[in-house]
């Protein structure tokens, strides 16, 4: 297929960009319908929801990327009856955790999560999973195929539905216990991923004919042993990790009271970090997210090619541009970090929080694309091995630096914890490709490009000191034309440094693998 992967970026980029407007705003919005009460329920019932969404939907795209990215490249017949084989697992998934979350929706509410109120929203949410799962294998078809769009609009059509349909939710159940509106919140939520899931079947119904022709499906090769070998790793890891996850989110407010002397400080700090720095230092992964959604299936191809020309121009370019973008993004935090932070939510805490973590984006980033492209090359194994070290000693040194340090101590544990999965992924990744490190052809432009925009940002701060001074939204207007300025100085510096010859050749037919007579193949 020759789709542009500038054209399915851009699409990808932007989609993600709105999508993530819109949760802010829904959250926004939320907090007001719901109050503090109805919002903290809301939070809690999410812990034991996100669990169970891991269980149904865990490893399940990766599994059908990858797999119907090696059956559409040899026998379309097979690569049908690869699809239907991913759909009933995704659905007997799917159902199991549906079943899992009624049935313990009760118990979790009193014993867990110490409201009995929350079991209603539980089991409201729990008829999403089937659907949810579903639409995640669906989802890796199309991504498969390299095509973006119908995945785009039935998230964007998703949210919109579940916008429209809590609004009215919440608006009919006005005064009613906050236990209530909570289930219809995550009853609007559920009915959303069922929309989602059965637009995406009409869409796959659509491609189907262009994908497999009119052949009948024929088993695909040792398809159960395939499928096992990336669901359990995948799906194990994400298990494993989010039960680990919710042990340290529960575990830190607790440390940190000991520190503070009060659970009300300590939950605020959490919140301040959590609730505010954090999304923002996440949001611009969205312009990585889409590299790394359509980088997996021509990892898979080029690997299982034993393409090595491909793969390395691949994995070189997907290192050299992720360094590029969160290099930019840190350089931004680190300058506008406190005026952001002060124009949306009024607070200096979160502020100093984005300063801290914003010369380590490059290893929060950097780990996310590798463990990305270590999947499409069947290393999932390996980032699970590395993903539970992780999460076991995140926890120890939650425990130990925490009573002692504070949140001065946790911001150590998240950065050490970068810097080890990082490392640990990207050397197994060049491992299992046969390539050697070269960090500076890697590194040495991005930084440049980066420290460029840094000094002519605050050049730019101290020209809009008065703006800054003023109300919150004159603040916000500041603090976007300061972070456009360092942008374009970025953009500029770094194009003589390599990243122009990067977005040339994502511009060509073949996407990030570089010329197709170099490689020899024509994808």
């Amino acid at each position: 297929m020759r789709q542009s992967y500038l054209k399915n970026a851009a699409l990808l980029t932007g989609s993600d960009v709105v999508l993530r407007l819109a949760g802010m705003g829904l959250r926004i919005y939320l907090a007001n319908a719901l109050g503090g009460e109805g919002m903290g329920l809301y939070q809690l019932v999410l812990a034991v929801y996100s669990l169970f969404v891991t269980v149904a939907t865990a490893g399940v795209s990766a599994a059908s990327t990858r797999l119907m990215a090696e059956e559409l490249a040899g026998k379309p017949a097979r690569a049908r009856g690869m699809l239907a084989r991913l759909c009933a697992a995704a659905l007997a998934l799917g159902l199991a955790a549906m079943a899992g979350q009624w049935c313990l929706a009760p118990l979790a509410a009193r014993w867990w999560l110490g409201d009995a109120r929350a079991a209603l929203a539980l089991r409201a949410a729990a008829f999403g999973m089937p659907f949810m799962a579903l639409a995640a294998v669906l989802r890796g078809f199309f991504v498969a195929r390299q095509r973006v769009g119908p995945n785009v609009a039935s998230q964007l059509a998703e949210q919109a539905f579940r916008m429209g349909v809590m609004a009215a939710a919440l608006t009919l159940t006005e005064g009613r216990d906050v236990g209530v509106r909570c289930a219809v919140v995550l009853g609007a939520t559920a009915a959303s991923e069922a929309l989602s899931a059965v637009l995406m079947a009409v869409f796959c119904r659509r491609e189907a004919p262009r994908a497999f022709g009119h052949d009948r499906a024929e088993p695909p090769r040792e398809a159960g042993r395939r499928l096992w070998e990336i669901l359990w790793p995948v799906g194990g890891g994400r298990c494993v990790s989010s039960a680990l996850h919710t042990a340290e989110n529960m575990l830190v407010p607790a440390c940190l009271t000991v520190y503070l002397g009060q659970r009300s400080a300590a939950v605020t700090q959490y919140g301040n970090l959590k609730g505010m720095a954090l999304p923002l230092v996440n949001f611009p992964f969205g312009l990585l997210g889409s590299l790394g959604v359509l980088l997996m299936p021509e990892i898979a191809r080029a690997h299982l090619r034993d393409d090595r020309r491909r793969l390395e121009a691949l994995l070189g370019r997907m290192l050299k541009l992720t360094m590029y973008v969160s290099a930019l993004a840190g350089a931004v935090f680190w300058v506008w970090g406190r005026p952001l932070a002060a124009a949306l939510y009024g607070s200096a805490e979160a502020g100093a929080y984005l300063e801290i973590l914003a010369p380590a984006m490059p290893l929060l980033y950097l780990e996310s694309m590798v463990d990305g492209a270590m999947k499409g090359m069947g290393e999932q194994k390996a980032a699970f091995r590395y993903g539970v070290w992780d999460s076991i000693l995140r926890i120890a040194g939650v425990a130990l630096l925490l009573p002692k340090w504070g949140m001065r101590g946790f911001l150590l544990v998240m950065i050490l914890s970068s810097l080890f999965t990082c490392l640990a992924n990207t050397r197994r990744l060049l491992a299992a490709a046969g390539l050697r490190p070269d960090w500076l052809d890697w590194a040495a432009g991005p930084l440049l490009a980066a420290g460029a925009a840094a000094l002519a940002g605050w050049g730019l701060r101290q020209a809009l000191a008065v703006p800054l001074a003023a109300d919150r939204g004159v603040q916000l207007l500041a603090v976007a034309a300061g972070g456009a300025g360092m942008c374009a100085v970025c953009l500029a510096a770094g194009w003589p440094l390599g990243l122009g010859a990067e977005l040339r050749e994502a511009c060509r037919p073949q996407g990030m693998g570089g010329k197709a007579e170099s490689s020899g193949h024509r994808l």
